[in-house]
């Protein structure tokens, strides 16, 4: 990133480029250190839960850093979930676009938190997991500080405060039921 950085300070775009560092999953292997087989564990995600493929914090919460000279000022931070399909409607509202309106957005600019101006209009955030990769099929939602995964193929249910307990450790489910 700070190459990127640079060759835009060089071409004198700095000032008028905003850069996005974004990762799409967590890390890929959820042990902490050591070998898994026979491959050394390079990546941690330390202390969430899980790993790449999974809905647990470890898997889908992933850095956002945006550079944006003279709208957001470095070094701020901001604890909103946001997800890749924000991005889309974003540019669109950035550059003055309007998206067709035969497409559905899935997401919502994040403009308002970049700018500092407000929050977004959504309530919960939802992931869909249809597959085997690491876990098994599952889907999740997010509200504040709740979320619930459930487990398509037994109906299991898992509930977690992530404000109390960020490592996804206590499952409230049974101890809060719907």
């Amino acid at each position: 990133i700070g190459r990127i950085i640079k060759k835009l300070d060089e071409l004198n775009l700095a000032e008028r480029t905003i850069v996005i560092f974004f990762s799409d999953n967590g890390g890929l292997y959820q042990a902490y250190g050591g070998y898994r087989g026979n491959r050394e564990i390079v990546m941690t995600n330390e202390p969430l839960r899980g790993e790449k493929g999974t809905l647990y914090e470890g898997g889908i919460r992933e850095p956002l850093i945006v550079r944006w000279p003279g709208v957001v000022k470095p070094g701020t931070t901001c604890s909103a979930p946001v997800s890749s399909v924000d991005f889309y409607p974003t540019f669109l509202e950035i550059v003055g676009a309007k998206a067709d309106p035969a497409h559905v957005l899935d997401g919502e600019t994040i403009l308002p938190l970049l700018r500092r101006s407000g929050k977004l209009k959504r309530d919960c955030v939802y992931w869909h997991y249809p597959h085997y990769h690491h876990s098994t099929p599952a889907g999740a939602i997010r509200q504040g500080p709740w979320k619930l995964i459930e487990f398509y193929e037994d109906g299991r249910l898992e509930l977690y405060n992530l404000k109390r307990d960020i490592a996804e450790k206590n499952n409230l489910a049974t101890k809060m039921p719907h």
